[in-house]
């Protein structure tokens, strides 16, 4: 059980908690919700005791582990797979103790242990969890290096979840996932065996993967039971009631105060008006709940132009000489709203600059309608705009002859205000900067508008204007998005980026989340795909290795229980007086006995596969 306590903490001066109090049960899944700003990431660091508090205290229970998605990204030479497992610090010492120790006693208790934390199957728990996440299993052996920071991102967060910790904290994990990996995550946390909080503005995952809501508001913290939209409902009812009690408690007591300032200089009604008076001062006032600020973005409208806007017949693009995407035969018009659906790597991206013109295409023919504009977003230009300039002066950039109340009209569009206006980009925070690189990419009233994971670091009342300003838009739009309640809103087409081509997905968004989530009936589908003769080799080679690290163990275990069996055969541990020592001798060889049976098991059940992939 995690217990926060009258916690209070202040940054700058700023206090963001003060006496919050809240106990999250052991084994619950908890999202933790509140404005951008109000302290989520601080409450983390005051759990891991990285920062001191200035009152109260928190407690989790004794030898708790706790743990997060580490800070720096891992970048050495040792492979994804190696990386991963090395999170199990328990497992990584007792293998390599393993191999030096020559001490029976030592060795069997220390392959017992393996066996009690099921170290046997580690690798392929490790493998499975980078598999979700996205990385194929000849990616899982090249070196965490060859990656990009964002792909290494995934793997820290496979690190923590192979680890299991006690109390698992992320924050925004779905920040760095595609819509693949974010719903992996949101089966895996569902089954976590252990407690988890999660910052996260996904609604989808806020409904599916946690059973209660931490939410953080006015330096308090309240803990409701249940779901994202089971919260939102009930704290929508509690502001209702709160605010009607406060409007009739003003109300009275402007009654009571209208009678005492009528008639406090009148004698004859003068005990009665200090009467009122004594009651206005006794009344325990209800405080109206604050109106959140209004989030929201305005897009402009462009022209109607003909349709199609774009129009592709056997297309081909690519990179240099390297065809990613063939046999495109696509179409666009202005009132489309198309959903980009598959995996990393797949093309999701490269057909995108293909559509923003940021791509030509190696062949075929693209044909665009006349003055056809497009506005472009991903998440790498927020990263992009200039951190010592404030947005006034990037907006000014594209319209040099604006008048300054113009551009803070166009800023407050996109919901920043005049504060937000005149600061540096540096010092805006992620929701800010990504309004600001959706303004500039709205700047010129796109036809079409391609958005690349626009999302990101938006809170859900940002998410949820978004979906309200692209439903108004009359241009099309083309989205690559993990949050599914966001695709679900507005998307009406879902085009399918596999296999080298694009093709349409007939069935719905729901449909495509089961399909991505079992895996048997992808098994299935697979089975009437030709395979390469190279993934099926691959396989088999994975499979061997299986099989080759299962003899080694049980090898070992064999030539464990020869050692104890020897010790056991010593006529002079009968001797009067050790009885003691032979029960100890005797349990550990049943011990080794149980270990063997168990790796026989395993050695067996990964040569059956091994032959069921050859035959």
């Amino acid at each position: 059980m995690l217990k926060i306590t009258d916690i209070s903490y202040s940054v700058e001066g700023r206090p963001l908690f003060e006496n919050a109090t809240a106990i999250i049960p052991t084994g619950h899944k908890v999202g933790l919700v509140g404005a951008n700003g109000t302290g989520k990431t601080t409450l983390f660091r005051l759990i891991r005791s990285e920062l001191a508090l200035e009152g109260g205290h928190i407690s989790v229970p004794r030898g708790a582990k706790i743990g997060g998605v580490a800070q720096e990204t891992p970048s050495s030479d040792i492979s994804l797979i190696d990386t991963v497992l090395a999170a199990d610090i328990e497992r990584t010492e007792l293998m390599a103790e393993a191999e030096v120790t020559t001490d029976p006693s030592r060795i069997a208790e220390v392959q017992t242990r393996l066996a009690d934390i099921d170290a046997w199957s580690a690798e392929a728990r490790a493998s499975s969890i980078l598999k979700g996440l996205g990385f194929e299993y000849e990616e899982q052996k090249q070196p965490c290096s060859d990656f990009s920071g964002g792909w290494r991102m995934r793997v820290a967060l496979a690190s923590v979840l192979f680890s299991q910790p006690d109390l698992l904290l992320l924050d925004e994990p779905t920040n760095y996932l595609d819509l693949e990996g974010a719903l992996w995550l949101e089966s895996y946390l569902a089954k976590y065996p252990h407690t988890v909080i999660i910052i996260s503005h996904d609604r989808d995952l806020l409904n599916r993967a946690v059973g209660g809501i931490l939410h953080l508001e006015e330096r308090k913290l309240t803990f409701w039971t249940g779901t994202y939209d089971q919260f939102a409902k009930a704290r929508a009812q509690q502001r209702a009631i709160l605010t009607a009690t406060a409007k009739k408690q003003s109300a009275r007591k402007e009654h009571l105060q209208s009678f005492v300032d009528r008639f406090r200089a009148k004698a004859s009604k003068a005990k009665q008006a200090q009467s009122r008076l004594k009651m206005i001062e006794k009344m325990d006032m209800v405080t109206a709940p604050e109106e959140a600020a209004k989030r929201k973005f305005t897009f402009p409208s462009p022209e109607e132009l003909s349709p199609p806007i774009i129009n592709i017949e056997n297309g081909v693009v690519g990179y240099g000489d390297t065809a990613i995407l063939k046999n495109l035969d696509l179409r666009i018009d202005q009132d489309d709203r198309i959903a980009l659906l598959g995996k990393n790597g797949q093309g999701k991206s490269t057909l995108s600059k293909l559509l923003s013109k940021r791509l030509p295409k190696m062949a075929g023919k693209m044909t665009t309608a006349n003055k056809l504009r497009v506005g472009y977003f991903a998440q790498h230009q927020v990263d992009e705009l200039f951190i010592d300039e404030t947005p006034i002066e990037h907006i000014r950039r594209e319209r040099p002859d604006a008048t300054p109340s113009k551009l803070r009209a166009m800023l407050a569009g996109f919901g920043l205000m005049a504060d937000q206006a005149e600061t540096v980009v540096g010092r805006l925070s992620g929701g800010q900067k990504a309004r600001l690189s959706l303004l500039l990419a709205t700047l010129d009233a796109p036809h079409i508008l391609i958005l690349d994971e626009p999302t990101n670091h938006l809170d859900i009342e940002s998410r949820e204007a978004l979906v309200e300003a692209l439903t108004q838009y009359t241009g099309a739009v083309i989205l690559v998005s993990h949050d599914m309640h966001l695709l679900s809103l507005v998307a009406d087409r879902l085009w399918l980026v596999a296999d080298g081509t694009v093709t349409p997905f007939e069935d719905d968004l729901q449909a495509y989340r089961k399909f991505l989530l079992a895996p048997e009936k992808r098994a299935q589908k697979e089975k009437s795909k030709p395979k390469s003769k190279k993934l099926t080799h691959d396989a088999i080679v994975a499979l061997r290795n299986s099989v080759r690290k299962c003899e080694e163990r049980l090898q070992k275990l064999v030539e464990m229980e020869e050692k104890l069996s020897s010790k056991l055969a010593d006529p002079s541990l009968y001797d009067e007086g050790k009885a003691s020592e032979l029960e100890v001798w005797n349990r550990k060889y049943g011990e080794v006995r149980d270990a063997i049976g168990r790796a026989e098991s395993l050695w067996l059940d990964a040569q059956e596969k091994l032959e069921k992939a050859q035959s």
